[in-house]
């Protein structure tokens, strides 16, 4: 409902625009309104960001993986690397977040953080990295291994990855480049440092050769919901992508991330939950509903069985089109990638009793993320009732079909959260973490406040709890929302 004088203001919502070629949907590139080809087609793309943008928007998001995804008969599956694609978006926007999908599994961190630093320098400060760990033999397989490695063996290498590209971000202090024509100095070589990391995936010696950037580092994303991947968002996100299909799913897992990170010591209210959602909208509910009837009926199954047997890890012969899943499928412990979306699907075949058929439908959408079909209004409705109930800090809203959903999203949803006072109505910051509300990292080389152990992100500085924090400091944050 809208507030009136009488109702407390509230803190407001943070919404990100997950971009992917023309929508969400598997079969939204079927549709007469989809371009044909956007793979490669930077115009699509800027189009996009620019209505985000109008939407005031925090951010627009691009997910990546070093390995072609899926049956190319299926659904679009080229895509350009992230970073190079969002680089041309800034030059086309100002103001809205740009965040793309870099996986630690088969990058190094020197060339990484070069690459982000640029990005935020190119930007003004609107750069975010999602960090992954790649799953998955295919990937592998491009880089010269046989497999992918073991589950935890990845979120160590990526622990390590994290702290060496904070290390280089870190290794020029922000008033290094003093351009002193006069006395003939550019750049202070006392205020540039060596990291001299020494450890058990990396030896890397620096500095980087970019100098500190805007924002200090990227905004520090994370997309895992695995207990592993719990762990690693509580150290060191910034900002949680994750998918929650109920409302009370979604109330325990932003509790339990939270709880973990205030252990670690850090400010829960800076590890920022944003549950994903396909939202399909209509002027009336029974048009939303038809129209994601129709996406659905255009899906291929064959395509999409081959797909969840993958997902599942069994033969896809295994698989009946008019039955349930087999009792006899691995358990999330045998499972060495994406553990936490296998277990979900799983879990919601199980609880709604749905056939292979029915399930294809559910994920086609999303892929395990919340569908939802209704006017803008319920949109709206759903998206309060679930940040009002602590299990969202904001939302990853990822379009069925690509432009016109997001267009939908921003002329007609964005409008009702704003009435609400959920939502801003202009960017009172220029940077990515001004957007979120997310202080500028201290400098661990150069800030003292770094070397007493208290700096905003604790990483690999043995941060102590959180100032004003105690044990009960969740409920405080959660009783002020």
């Amino acid at each position: 409902m809208p507030r009136t004088p009488e109702t407390p203001e509230r803190k407001q919502l943070h919404l990100n625009a997950f971009l992917m070629s023309v929508g969400h949907h598997e079969a939204a590139w079927r549709l007469p309104e989809s371009p044909a080809r956007t793979g490669t087609g930077i115009e699509h793309f800027t189009h996009l960001a620019r209505i985000a943008e109008r939407g005031k928007l925090d951010s627009v998001f691009l997910a990546d993986s070093p390995v072609q995804q899926g049956d190319p008969g299926r659904r679009p599956v080229g895509k350009l690397e992230p970073t190079v694609l969002l680089t041309a978006l800034a030059g086309a926007t100002s103001r809205i977040g740009l965040i793309a999908t870099a996986s630690s599994s088969y990058n190094e961190p020197y060339n990484l953080a070069r690459r982000f630093a640029s990005l935020d320098h190119v930007s003004n400060g609107r750069a975010g990295w999602n960090i992954v760990t790649t799953a998955g033999a295919d990937a592998a397989r491009n880089f010269g291994l046989d497999d992918t490695p073991l589950h935890r063996d990845r979120y160590r290498r990526a622990a390590e990855f994290v702290d060496v590209a904070t290390k280089l971000w870190d290794s020029w202090a922000d008033d290094a480049v003093v351009a002193d024509k006069e006395n003939g100095v550019h750049t202070r070589a006392d205020r540039v440092r060596r990291i001299d990391h020494r450890g058990e995936f990396f030896r890397v010696d620096g500095p980087l050769n970019v100098e500190r950037s805007p924002q200090g580092y990227p905004l520090l994303v994370q997309a895992g919901s695995s207990e592993d991947g719990k762990d690693f968002a509580a150290r060191y996100a910034e900002a949680v992508f994750t998918a929650q299909q109920t409302l009370q799913e979604g109330i325990a897992f932003y509790k339990d991330v939270k709880r973990r990170a205030l252990a670690l010591g850090r400010d829960p209210e800076g590890v920022k939950i944003l549950p994903g959602i396909v939202p399909v909208i209509g002027d009336t509910e029974a048009e939303a509903r038809e129209l994601d009837a129709e996406l659905d009926r255009l899906i291929v199954p064959e395509y999409a069985k081959r797909q969840l047997a993958e997902r599942l890890r069994i033969p896809h012969d295994q698989l009946d089109l008019d039955a349930e899943l087999p009792e006899d499928i691995p358990t999330e412990d045998e499972i060495e990638g994406a553990k936490s979306r296998y277990t979900l699907i799983v879990e919601l075949a199980r609880r709604e009793r749905l056939t292979v058929r029915q399930l294809i439908g559910r994920l086609g959408g999303g892929r395990g993320h919340r569908t939802f079909a209704g006017t803008a209004e319920q949109v709206a409705d759903t998206i309060e009732e679930w940040y009002d109930a602590g299990a969202a800090d904001g939302f990853n809203i990822m379009p069925a079909v690509l432009p016109s959903g997001l267009a939908a999203f921003v002329d007609r949803v964005v409008p009702i959260l704003q009435e609400r006072g959920l939502f801003r109505t202009e960017y009172t910051g220029t940077t990515l973490r001004d957007h979120y509300g997310l202080p500028r990292p201290a400098n661990r080389h150069f800030d003292t406040v770094a070397r007493t152990g208290t700096a905003h992100l604790g990483i690999g500085l043995g941060a102590g709890p959180a100032a004003g924090l105690d044990t009960a400091g969740l409920d405080t944050v959660e009783a002020a929302r």
